[in-house]
């Protein structure tokens, strides 16, 4: 799905209505569409592929590291979630034929209560299209949803997409006090 259409791809549709629980089709900037919903265990080969067909950069801002080929153990812990303590959502995208994962945002409950950590990627040929606002925004509504009071990613300080994002969703920025090459993007959920 390359620019924009006035509806959504009739693959598109067709997905979301066979989908049980939340769902959406959120249209973006440029006027194209995808489908978020939750990640599932069957989405395994889709999260591989999304990882590995990440650019260099896009994977070192994710993980810190660059990653060429994602282990068993990574995708078992990435599509196992419990939808509480631990939730993803993937953005799909009708491409040549087939259901795409074009972005992927995630949090997960850390040792503090009322506490989360998250983090989202976007596909570098689906960037500048407002999909990781889109993520986040269901991804928050999720965690607020769940109880959580806070959530905050630590993020690279040269990441100025996650900047960029981070101000525009209202997270506070600050430096990481045990590593200088990081920050922590941190945001209040309690109403």
């Amino acid at each position: 799905m390359n620019g924009a259409s006035s509806s959504p791809h009739p693959a598109l549709t067709a997905a979301a209505q066979a989908l049980p629980g939340d769902h959406w089709i959120d249209r973006l900037e440029d006027g194209s569409y995808v489908l978020i919903r939750p990640i599932r265990p069957e989405d395994r080969e889709r999260e591989r592929a999304f990882i590995e067909g990440l650019s260099p950069e896009a994977q070192r801002f994710r993980f810190f590291e660059v990653i060429r080929k994602v282990s068993p153990a990574m995708l078992d812990q990435l599509v196992d979630v419990d939808e509480q303590r631990t939730e993803a959502f993937i953005a799909l995208a009708h491409d040549n034929g087939v259901l795409r994962e074009v972005g992927v945002s995630r949090y997960a409950a850390t040792d503090e209560p009322g506490v989360c950590e998250c983090a989202v990627a976007v596909a570098d040929d689906w960037r500048h299209r407002g999909l990781g606002l889109a993520l986040m925004r269901h991804l928050i509504d999720a965690a607020r949803r769940n109880g959580f009071k806070r959530m905050y990613s630590i993020d690279a300080v040269d990441n100025e997409p996650m900047r960029k994002l981070a101000a525009m969703l209202g997270f506070e920025r600050r430096p990481d006090p045990n590593d200088a090459s990081q920050v922590i993007h941190s945001l209040t959920l309690a109403v």
